[in-house]
C-alpha cells in the first residue's frame, strides 16, 4: 500500500510542477534559515565537556573591600595568588587545577621556522586528567613536576605538525623565553568549545599550543595575558601579581558527587569567614560553586543576538508553512473531482487522507534537501564573519538529522488541514457538478 500511495504522489506532483516547485521552494527557505540559526546556537550553547562537565565546578570567593559592595552582589570571577594556592594545596576536592594564560616567545630549533609567540596555558598536574585531555603521544606532568617548577612542557598536535611534521617530539627541546624545556607530551583531538576553563581569551578563541606547569612560569616570569581585577591601591604589575591585592587566577575542581558539592561549599563559607575574622576579608562570606553548564550559562557566553536571529528564523518557517498550507489546499482541492470518483468507487476517507499527506511528505523530503543546502550556504557566510566563534559554525550528524525531521514535520503539519478539508468534500456533489 505504502508504494501505490508513494506512485500516486508522484504522479500528482508531476502534474502541476510550478506549485509542486511553490510548495518546495517554501519550505526549503523555512527550513534553510531557521537551521541555519538553531545550527549556531546548538555549537555555541553545546556542553564543551559531555560526560563530564557535570562534574566539573569553579568555585568563587570575595576578597574585595567594602568599596561598592551590596548584598547579594557577585563574588569576583576569579581568585587571587593567595586564595588560589591555598585552594590548590588543600586538596579538598577528587582533583584540581590553578591555571592562567599568557602569550611565550619560542624560538624554533629549525633555522626554517622565525621566532613567534605562541599561546600559553599555565596550569597545574590535575587539569589533563580532570579534563580528560587525550594525548597523541607521551603524557602530562605530575605534581612532583609542580613542586620542583621542572621545566616540562605539553604541545598541541598544531604545534607538533608545524615543529615536527607530526612525529613524536616527547624527549625533544623546545626553546620558551630562552630557556630550554623538555617536551613530554603532544595532545590529541581536544577542542572543548566553548573556551570554558578560559574565558578570558575569548570565549571561543583559539587553542592553547603550549601547557606549562603554573609554578614554572611564575619562577621563569612568564608572561600573564589573562584579566586582573585589582583593588585598594594594588596595581596591575604582571611581574608582581604575587604580592598585590588582584584576582587574576582561574581554579577548577572536580567534585563526583552532590554531597562532595556540598562539602567543597562548606569548604569554601569556613575559610572565608577564617579570612574574615582574621581581617583579611573585609567582607562575610560570599562564595559561588558553579559547574561548567552553570558558569557558561553566568557569563553569559551565548550572544543575545544569536537566540533573537533563531526566534526569528522559527517566526519565518512559521510563515513559509502558512504559505504551504494555502498552496497545498489549493492543489488538494482542485483535486476534488479526482477524489470524489475514488471515493465513489470504494475508497476510504482514510485512505485518501494517507495518500494526501504521503503528497505532504515528498514535499518535505525534496523541500528537507534544498533546505539542508540553503543552511549549508548560510552557515558558509556564517564563517565568513569576523566573531570569534565563526568558525565553529558546522552542522554536526544530529543537526543533520534534525533538519530532515523538521522538514518532513513542518511539511506534514502544513497538510494535515488541506488533506482533511479535501477528504470532507461530498462525493455526491462533486460528480453531480461534473
Amino acid at each position: 500500500m505504502f508504494g501505490y500511495y508513494l506512485d500516486l504522489a508522484v504522479h500528482s506532483l508531476k502534474r502541476n510542477k510550478v506549485l509542486t516547485g511553490l510548495m518546495v521552494l517554501a519550505i526549503a527557505m523555512g527550513i534553510g534559515a531557521s537551521m541555519t540559526t538553531l545550527t549556531v546556537l546548538h555549537v555555541l550553547s553545546g556542553d564543551p565537556l559531555p560526560g563530564r562537565s557535570g562534574s566539573l565546578y569553579t568555585p568563587q570567593i570575595d576578597p574585595l573591600d567594602l568599596n561598592n559592595y551590596a548584598p547579594g552582589v557577585e563574588p569576583p570571577d576569579q581568585l587571587s595568588w593567595i586564595d588560589g594556592n591555598y585552594l590548590l594545596k588543600a586538596k579538598r576536592a577528587t582533583r584540581q587545577a590553578l591555571m592562567t594564560e599568557g602569550m611565550v616567545p619560542l624560538q624554533p630549533a629549525q633555522p626554517s621556522i622565525d621566532p613567534f609567540h605562541a599561546v600559553a596555558l599555565y596550569t597545574t598536574a590535575d587539569f589533563f586528567p580532570m579534563f580528560g585531555v587525550p594525548f597523541q603521544y607521551g603524557n602530562g606532568w605530575g605534581n612532583a613536576d609542580d613542586d620542583a617548577k621542572a621545566r616540562v612542557v605539553v604541545i598541541s598536535a598544531k604545534l607538533n605538525d608545524k615543529l615536527f611534521g607530526g612525529k613524536n617530539s616527547v624527549g625533544k627541546e623546545l626553546r620558551l623565553q630562552e630557556k630550554a624545556f623538555r617536551i613530554i607530551g603532544v595532545l590529541g583531538d581536544w577542542h572543548p568549545q566553548p573556551h570554558f576553563y578560559q574565558l578570558y581569551m575569548g570565549s571561543y578563541a583559539d587553542d592553547e599550543d603550549i601547557f606549562v606547569p603554573f609554578f614554572t612560569s611564575r619562577d621563569l616570569h612568564m608572561e600573564h595575558d589573562g584579566s586582573t581585577d585589582c583593588w585598594g591601591n594594588s596595581g596591575g604589575d604582571p611581574n608582581n601579581l604575587e604580592h598585590v591585592n588582584c584576582t587574576w587566577l582561574q581554579f577548577w575542581v572536580q567534585l563526583d558527587t552532590p554531597q562532595a558539592v556540598a562539602a567543597y561549599k562548606s569548604f569554601l563559607v569556613n575559610y572565608s569567614q577564617e579570612q574574615h575574622d582574621n581581617g583579611r576579608f573585609a567582607r562575610s562570606p560570599n562564595v559561588r560553586l558553579r559547574n561548567v553548564m552553570q558558569w557558561l550559562d553566568y557569563q553569559q557566553v551565548v550572544p543575545s543576538d544569536t537566540r533573537l536571529q533563531a526566534w526569528l528564523a522559527i517566526s519565518f518557517l512559521v510563515v513559509c508553512l502558512v504559505n504551504t498550507v494555502g498552496l497545498m489546499l489549493a492543489k488538494f482541492m482542485r483535486r476534488a473531482g479526482e477524489l470524489s470518483v475514488r471515493r465513489a468507487l470504494g475508497a476510504s476517507q482514510r485512505a485518501l487522507f494517507g495518500q494526501l499527506l504521503m503528497e505532504s511528505g515528498i514535499v518535505g523530503c525534496v523541500g528537507g534537501v534544498a533546505g539542508l543546502l540553503l543552511a549549508l550556504l548560510g552557515l558558509w557566510l556564517v564563517r565568513q564573519q569576523p566573531a570569534d566563534y565563526a568558525k565553529i559554525a558546522h552542522m554536526d550528524a544530529s543537526m543533520l538529522v534534525v533538519t530532515f525531521a523538521l522538514s518532513i514535520c513542518a511539511s506534514l503539519l502544513a497538510g494535515l488541514l488541506p488533506a482533511w478539508r479535501a477528504c470532507r468534500v461530498t462525493p455526491a456533489l462533486q460528480l453531480k457538478a461534473n
